[in-house]
């Protein structure tokens, strides 16, 4: 989780300059395309709906991917994709989430209770505590299951998503070699349309953004960066303050108290 933290601050650093291109709708691109996707049914954070939103410059090769996918068998489940300020702001306190990370930091530091700065890299690690970093609020990455087109159950990749274990890592050795083997043919075929999967989660693909130029060391400026989409007509808007935190440090306080209470058993 150290690495990771290290690549969200070199992320932090990397200059974007966007394009400004739009956002458009998936479903209605896959279908228009006659490529098969499976969306999400679950709201997002606080009753949200899912905003299946990627930018345009990354429709077409986003579903040569999923089409390579459907040749194979199977079809991507789309399990989240753009994400507003609100969105991104209140994943890193869902209860069940956060409450996770806790176990994990408690877990490394042989039963200690957290200090704050830690729980916050932590954190960070997994979920993006700033607009710069978070590449779902660029427009530009997917968070995916994958299914088997014949009966629709799950690709062993495996855990499922969303899952904060030792099994997250896209490398993690903790997965059987099965399993270790659809996730390295899930990346190449995505990689082969310019995606490149977050290290550290074995769900998630972007291209085009800060992450992707740091993790190819290109040194050069980022083209898709954080922005407020208009979802009416998919216009976007670059976030000014992208280095701002979306979270406090006393909101992590209220959250871990509330886990600890939970654990004691206390009201």
């Amino acid at each position: 989780m150290d690495a990771a933290y290290r690549l969200m601050l070199a992320i932090q650093a990397h200059p974007v300059e966007d394009c400004g291109e739009p956002l458009v709708r998936l479903p209605e691109a896959a279908k228009e395309a006659g490529v098969r996707l499976v969306f999400s049914s679950e709201k997002h954070v606080r009753g949200t709906e899912r905003l299946f939103f990627l930018r345009s410059g990354l429709i077409a090769p986003f579903l040569e991917a999923a089409r390579e996918l459907n040749q194979k068998g199977w079809v991507l489940k789309i399990e989240d994709a753009f994400r507003t300020r609100f969105i991104q702001k209140h994943l890193a306190l869902r209860e069940d989430v956060f409450a996770r990370i806790v176990e994990k930091v408690r877990w490394e530091l042989e039963g200690e209770n957290p200090p704050l700065e830690l729980l916050r890299r932590r954190v960070a690690a997994l979920i993006a505590m700033n607009p710069k970093v978070g590449t779902h609020m660029s427009g530009s990455a997917v968070d995916v299951s994958v299914l088997r087109l014949e009966d629709g159950s799950e690709v062993d990749r495996g855990a499922p998503y969303i899952e904060l274990s030792e099994k997250t890592p896209m490398g993690s050795p903790f997965v059987p070699r099965q399993a270790r083997a659809n996730r390295g043919a899930i990346t190449r075929i995505m990689a082969r349309q310019g995606f490149v999967t977050y290290p550290y989660e074995f769900w998630h693909y972007n291209r085009g953004d800060a992450m992707h130029a740091c993790l190819h060391r290109s040194g050069k400026p980022a083209r898709y960066g954080p922005v407020d989409l208009d979802p009416s007509d998919g216009t976007v808007t670059p976030i000014a303050e992208a280095l701002e935190p979306l979270n406090r440090l006393e909101e992590f306080a209220v959250r871990l108290e509330e886990v600890r209470r939970a654990r004691s058993g206390q009201p």
